[in-house]
């Protein structure tokens, strides 16, 4: 690995007014691929800088590009580490098949990864609620005009540390249901963590939130009738006294927290099912009064309490509005696991 350190340091914002994905630490990961050159070229680690890219870059006009997320953290004894890094690399694999870009070795990608956050580890905040942020992300870089995959890409790591996802913190967020837009069909995109499926999602988001709400909850793209996923998170609901979860059918983000919340809640007992969930069903819950509580699942907010969802023009208010115990259980349980508050029993901690 070749490392080139910044000259000068940025000043470090103050880490109790972060918000999220504002500010970036002094250095980045950078892996090359060239199908002409072998393929993946020496890992380096420079300052963050601008890319320089030529305007035919196919990832410009093409959108041949994907990302991750997850986080580092430091202990309250001082150490640091990361949450299943491993997975979102293997994830990102996934993504990278999905839209014919080259797929890299795990291994060499969290190394690299440990190499960086060492050297940035200043930047890591201590406080409970914040973290460093850590966005791999890959793109085209092949200058060409036509629809094929590229021969090259460009693989790199950001940093940034941050505080609370949504500015309320861990308040309960409103929902509204789109009932027009879709975000991913059978045989899509929707599993992979590409580009695209974030641009797609943009417009109805900003329509949501013209009316007062957090996020969009998107339904299915042919019946309009089942729940998906929310823009950030995986959605989860406690239904007469059940977990209950849309189920991974090729649509929605295979989520890494929320694999790290069915595993935590199966281990404490509760009973978790993963299945088609319609909005009519939550409907009828809701005014049987076994709509218990709902929260979102996902790398940036880890756990998200959810307080009212509309439907139709109708409100379905959910555990008075407020955070549910399961709720606040979970997250108490996953980020106690995330800063070593409570024993690592799955093996997802990695020390840097």
């Amino acid at each position: 690995m070749k490392i080139k350190l910044a000259e000068q340091r940025k000043q470090k914002p103050d880490f109790s007014k972060l918000g999220f994905g504002k500010y970036f630490t002094d250095h980045l990961l950078v892996w090359e691929y060239d199908a002409d050159k072998g393929g993946w070229q020496e890992q380096r680690i420079e300052p963050y800088d601008d890319f320089k890219l030529d305007p035919a870059c196919c990832s410009l006009h093409y959108g041949q590009g994907i990302f991750e997320g997850l986080k580092a953290y430091k202990t309250e004894d001082g150490k640091v580490t990361m949450f299943r890094p491993r997975d979102n690399f293997e994830r990102m694999n996934r993504s990278a098949e999905r839209l014919c870009m080259a797929q890299f070795d795990v291994e060499e990608a969290v190394n690299g990864l440990v190499q960086l956050i060492k050297i940035e580890e200043e930047w890591i905040p201590a406080a409970e609620g914040t973290s460093l942020y850590i966005r791999p992300f890959m793109f085209g870089t092949e200058p060409f005009l036509g629809v094929h995959p590229s021969r090259r890409f460009l693989f790199t790591v950001i940093l940034s540390p941050v505080g609370s996802y949504y500015s309320g913190g861990l308040e309960p967020t409103r929902l509204i249901v789109e009932e027009h837009y879709t975000r991913a069909s059978q045989g899509g995109t929707g599993e992979a963590k590409c580009m695209g499926n974030y641009a797609a999602s943009l417009l109805a988001g900003e329509e949501a939130k013209k009316k007062g709400y957090d996020q969009v909850l998107w339904l299915d793209a042919e019946y309009k009738k089942y729940v998906t996923e929310v823009g950030s998170m995986n959605m989860m609901f406690v239904i007469d006294g059940k977990v209950v979860t849309p189920m991974l059918d090729g649509t929605i983000l295979r989520g890494i927290t929320r694999d790290s919340a069915i595993k935590v809640l199966k281990s404490a007992g509760y009973e978790v099912e993963e299945r088609k969930v319609e909005i009519e069903e939550l409907v009828s819950a809701a005014r049987d009064g076994l709509l218990e509580e709902a929260f979102g699942t996902g790398t940036a907010a880890v756990i998200s309490p959810v307080g009212a969802i509309t439907y139709k023009g109708s409100d379905i208010i959910i555990n008075g509005g407020k955070m549910g115990k399961i709720t606040s259980w979970l997250y108490d349980r996953i980020t106690g696991i995330q800063r070593g508050r409570y024993e690592d029993e799955f093996g997802w901690v990695k020390e840097v």
